[in-house]
């Protein structure tokens, strides 16, 4: 199985506001642009001609690679609030 086809199957409950943050000034010297690769779920995407971090943060499986990847610390990420964010269990 693709890890596509594993990420359709998960389950999420976003809320209305994200939880990355990112520094766009930060983020438009950095060259790199790692957490567009880190990140499993491809939450992240550099628009070049807006020059600015796109954030699909509704899709963040929550895993930090993108936190710890970010060689400029320019990411401010958090955990969803209660309820919110990926659902790793049925209840």
């Amino acid at each position: 199985m693709t890890i596509e086809n594993k990420l359709s199957t998960i389950k999420y409950s976003p809320d209305t506001e994200s939880h990355l943050r990112p520094d766009n000034e930060k983020c438009k010297s950095c060259k790199s642009k790692i957490c567009q690769k880190v990140c499993p779920a491809g939450v992240y995407e550099w628009l070049e001609e807006e020059q600015r971090l796109l954030v699909k943060y509704e899709n963040c499986l929550e895993c930090g690679a993108c936190r710890i990847a970010c060689e400029s610390k320019s990411l401010g990420w958090e955990y969803p609030k209660g309820t919110k964010g990926v659902l790793f269990k049925n209840g």
